[in-house]
């Protein structure tokens, strides 16, 4: 959603932080092109003069114009004045209330709520061991109700049974009621939305407010709307009284401008985004790792920490052991695949690195296919159990039969089994010295090749973080790699060519010009 404000400020930073000093009038500059690109993001118009008067006032003091690296103290106080308008520290549902806990979510129609209802649900009975009882106020949209019903079916959440001609208010009074008496520790309350803002439905906001005394009311909003989306904050919070903000899409091509103004319009915090349509597809949103990503710094503590959710840490160790003892088939391949798409794809997991921001010429020159991960796996499902464990079974005519059940080309498979040749050979090297752990050890492990996966320390982080930034930036700001630091192969053990067509990566290196 960033990827242009990133660029832009990206850019325009690398320009001071290039210079050995700055004057006043080089922040002057730099400041004015940053305004410019915050509007352009669709930023609102307050916050960016807000954003920039304070920015300014800090960046040409002394202390950053005669500093040792003034460049990089002005990068420091961008940061920091974005971790500022996007709202300091993360903040999560408050739960602290007795039970049952009544969460209501309100928007517009299309924003997303009723999959939102579910998302969260799903969240809090896995994250927080709660039971939730989901109810749909929506007696407007025809099959509302039905369709949160069916959905918490699929995650394994109860929903409140539908009655026939109550209105909106009647139910949030029985789902309480039924709640208390069930035992449910959460009853999230889904109601109604509108194609705009109008007064029946503040109206409608108010008395279910009023009749379920809500400890939370989460205000549902959808990231890609821009500047609307702060004016339906500042109106649901000046008629119904909001207590935070879920923005949906997230992973959706937008200008982000709604992200950065909603916290400082509205004064009520994020507390989760959608990133995308899976049910699982919700996290918290934090300011501090959302402005490192804007400003090309990298998310190593989300990537780490959705490792360690996503990786089975049972086969971790089985593939570790493995690992140790030089074995590595296309099943061990195949899990790898697997947990690549799990973290999002080597494009996710690309985007949460410092510095490839700026690499993005030199990694759109290599045509990474994200789709090249699912014809993989589906050659390799295409073998059987036999196959899979002894590759050298696989001649012509049996190539041809599991191309045939992959949809795809004998050359396909030729090309996965020449890269998993590669990959078995690197894993026998590993496999060699695996009491030695550098960056390929702490990244393989969060790919689950070795072993468990606890949540990482904060030394742990910090030294990734350092592994992977350089140790040349300002407290808590890390750095692009240096020229051929950062090696895709080298990161992900064996993934070389992994996405690429038509001939793969190979030795494709975004640190270093060809």
């Amino acid at each position: 959603m960033f990827e242009s404000l990133s660029e832009k400020l990206s850019g325009i930073l690398d320009k001071l932080t290039g210079r050995g000093a700055l004057s006043e009038e080089d922040v002057n500059a730099a400041m004015r092109e940053v305004r410019r690109a915050l509007i352009e993001a669709d930023v609102a118009l307050d916050v960016v003069r807000s954003f920039i008067d304070r920015t300014r006032a800090k960046a040409v003091g002394a202390a950053v114009i005669k500093s040792v690296k003034p460049g990089q103290m002005v990068v420091k106080i961008v940061h920091d004045s974005l971790i500022e308008i996007l709202g300091g520290e993360s903040q999560s549902i408050d739960l602290n209330a007795p039970a049952p806990v009544a969460v209501m979510l309100v928007g517009l129609q299309g924003a997303g709520k009723t999959t939102t209802a579910a998302k969260i649900a799903k969240r809090l009975v896995e994250r927080n061991k709660a039971k939730v009882l989901m109810a749909s106020l929506d007696v407007k949209r025809p099959a509302a109700q039905e369709q949160l019903a069916v959905l918490g079916r699929q995650i394994g959440v109860e929903t409140l049974p539908i009655v026939a001609g109550q209105d909106p208010v009647a139910i949030a009074r029985r789902a309480e009621s039924v709640a208390r008496l069930q035992g449910f520790d959460v009853v999230l309350l889904d109601t109604a939305g509108r194609t705009h803002i109008d007064e029946p439905l503040m109206a409608e906001m108010a008395q279910i407010r009023d009749a379920a005394r809500p400890h939370e009311i989460l205000l549902v909003a959808d990231a890609l709307t821009g500047q609307d989306a702060v004016n339906l904050a500042r109106n649901f919070n000046d008629r119904v009284g909001l207590t935070g903000i879920v923005l949906t899409r997230m992973d959706g091509d937008g200008r982000g401008g709604a992200a950065l103004s909603m916290r400082a319009i509205a004064g009520k915090p994020i507390k989760l985004i959608g990133v995308g349509e899976k049910m699982d597809a919700l996290e918290d949103f934090h300011p501090r790792r959302l402005a490192d990503r804007i400003l090309g710094m990298g998310d190593i503590v989300s990537l780490v920490e959705r490792a360690a959710e996503t990786i089975d840490a049972e086969k971790a160790a089985k593939m570790a052991e493995r690992m140790r003892k030089g074995v590595f088939d296309l099943d061990d391949f195949g899990q790898q695949l697997a947990q690549i798409e799990k973290l999002g794809g080597m494009g996710g997991v690309m985007g949460m690195l410092p510095g490839v921001a700026k690499l993005k010429d030199q990694i759109a020159s290599a045509h990474l296919d994200e789709k090249v991960i699912k014809r993989q796996r589906a050659v390799i499902s295409s073998m059987t159990p036999k196959e899979r464990r002894n590759p050298d079974l696989l001649k012509a005519s049996r190539k041809k039969r599991i191309a045939a059940g992959a949809g795809v080309s004998v050359e396909i498979v030729n090309r996965l089994l020449k890269q998993h040749r590669q990959m078995a050979d690197m894993m026998k090297s590993m496999g060699a010295s695996a009491g030695k752990r550098g960056m390929m050890g702490q990244l393989g492990q969060m790919l689950g090749l070795g072993g468990a996966m606890p949540t990482p320390s904060p030394e742990d982080v910090a030294a990734m973080q350092k592994s992977l930034g350089g140790p040349s930036a300002p407290p808590g700001i890390p750095t692009a790699p240096p020229p051929g630091a950062f090696s895709l192969p080298a990161q992900f053990p064996g993934l070389s060519g992994l996405g690429a067509k038509p001939s793969g990566l190979g030795g494709f290196n975004p640190g270093k010009k060809k």
